[in-house]
């Protein structure tokens, strides 16, 4: 995996934990000499997450849809930014780009773009690997509602198992390489 896609809120949220998180994960990312993909927002997390590679000379691909461009919140210093026309579009260009998905505490968009990622995991339309970066239980409600929904046979065993979960970026990291 050398392009991983980050999915994070466009809001800075209100847990120091998970700022740090998005920082830890930059500091990672950098490290291990991976180009961070991401939706191209200066704001909240995502501002957090391109801000800390981009200090340390890593590369940052931003990929984010017209209408964002104009309400300024689009990032200007990135490696390269991508314009699009819609959301849809957005997540049709990262998923191309990427050869793994991380998602990172965040709101209704990050949620999509987990269930996109993971969808088309479920159906075979890729290979890459779809992570969960839990932060002090931020997805606990969603993981056990994941595991209701597949004890009522609504979601296969095997289709849970798509979705590697870890508390660190560094393990996150290294289970999505297995």
């Amino acid at each position: 995996m050398k392009k991983i896609c980050v999915f994070l809120g466009a809001k800075p949220g209100t847990d120091p934990a998970i700022q740090q998180a998005a920082l830890d994960l930059a500091d990672e990312l950098v490290k291990q000499n991976k180009t961070l993909v991401y939706g191209g927002s200066s704001t909240g997390l995502m501002g957090v997450l391109a801000n800390r590679v981009l200090e340390q000379d890593g590369e940052v691909i931003g990929i984010i849809p017209e209408k964002l461009v104009q309400m300024e919140v689009a990032h200007q210093g990135l490696t390269k930014l991508i314009h699009v026309e819609s959301m849809s579009s957005r997540k049709d260009e990262l998923m191309a780009e990427a050869d793994g998905f991380i998602a990172l505490p965040g709101g209704m968009g990050t949620l999509d773009e987990l269930f996109e990622a993971l969808t088309g995991a479920q159906l075979r339309l890729h290979k890459k690997p779809v992570g969960l970066l839990n932060i002090n239980g931020y997805y606990d409600h969603l993981l056990a509602f994941l595991k209701h929904a597949s004890s009522k046979g609504l979601i296969s065993p095997e289709h849970l198992e798509l979705l590697i979960v870890a508390e660190t970026p560094a393990d996150l990291l290294a289970r999505m390489e297995q």
